[in-house]
């Protein structure tokens, strides 16, 4: 049998086809079309494009479940910090009843925290909400030495217009043992008006401890720094 000429010749021609002893006239395996006789051009491949899922807005930065925060609200347009629809949603409530209380001599938050926490991270938010001009409730600076303490807390939850619960792992160990915190929050979750401050830990190790407050949405320093949490909390009570 002719052996084909199209690896050392060539078949890239009619006239080098046609001069191959097997392939020549048409008469070649494939109908006169050869494994070598065409130029072999690699395809064209397009790179596919995907919509952009970067967080939103100015400074935007994604929180839990890929949240934007692409929004100011109502009370706030012109706030230097950006929320998630999902904030606004849940602190619109609480807002409303800050602006009903407006004219009443109350304080803007009650703080409520684990008693290790009082010189750590509780104390900084209350420094960074008074700088803001918030009143704050605050244990470590409105219970003076020698006055009923668990007293001087009943006053304090009904002289404030919203309760602040700073959630750290410290917090989680104190309810559980029914001490002061739990009161306060047994009080808290009645009133109804509290927003969550998740400050070191999860809602699932909330949960596991106090389910009513994990049902609770509120603000979250593995989403926001403590400096953006008080401005948030500042401009939820400013009127």
């Amino acid at each position: 049998m002719a052996r084909c000429t199209a690896p050392t010749r060539g078949h890239r021609t009619a006239s080098g086809r046609a001069e191959c002893p097997r392939c020549g006239g048409g008469s070649g395996r494939w109908g006169g079309y050869s494994g070598y006789d065409y130029d072999y051009v690699r395809p064209s491949v397009s790179t596919p494009s995907y919509p952009s899922s970067g967080g939103g807005g100015v400074g935007g930065r994604s929180s839990g479940g890929g949240a934007r925060k692409t929004t100011r609200p109502r009370w706030a347009p012109s706030s230097t910090v950006w929320y998630t629809p999902t904030e606004v949603q849940e602190l619109d409530p609480v807002r409303k009843n800050v602006e009903k209380q407006a004219s009443l001599d109350l304080r803007d938050y009650f703080l409520c925290h684990a008693w290790d926490d009082r010189q750590g991270p509780a104390k900084e938010l209350h420094d960074l909400l008074d700088v803001r001009g918030v009143k704050v409730w605050f244990s470590e600076k409105d219970i003076a030495l020698g006055v009923p303490f668990v007293r001087e807390i009943d006053k304090g939850l009904a002289k404030s217009k919203v309760g602040l619960v700073l959630v750290t792992p410290s917090f989680l160990k104190r309810i559980q043992g029914e001490g002061i915190a739990d009161k306060e929050l047994s009080v808290l979750l009645q009133e109804g008006q509290l927003i969550p401050i998740m400050c070191g830990t999860t809602y699932e190790a909330l949960r596991e401890v106090s389910p009513m407050l994990a049902s609770r949405n509120g603000l979250n320093t593995a989403h926001d720094t403590m400096d953006e949490v008080a401005t948030k909390l500042a401009d939820l009570v400013a009127v």
